[in-house]
């Protein structure tokens, strides 16, 4: 009697863990989608916005605009 309780505990016991695994790794590939998801938005966002972007850089090495901006007086200026 003793032991056909222990082997429906064992039986029970294992059951419980193959359910945990099956658990962690469905979350496992939910992170992975939703990682994926991310870099593939990412991608599309710096597709869409190109040009936008391209302005930024090209601004930003742009020699013509190095005057514009706060001058140093009001920098050095506590409120």
């Amino acid at each position: 009697m003793f032991e056909k309780e222990l082997s429906q505990e064992k039986s029970e016991a294992s059951a419980g863990s193959e359910r945990r695994g099956k658990s962690l790794r469905g979350w496992i590939k939910v992170g992975a989608v939703a990682a994926a998801s991310a870099v593939a938005g990412g991608l599309a966002a710096a597709w869409f916005y190109r040009k936008t972007l391209n302005t930024f850089r090209e601004a930003e090495s742009d020699p013509e605009n190095s005057k514009s901006g706060i001058p140093v007086s009001e920098t050095d200026y506590d409120l």
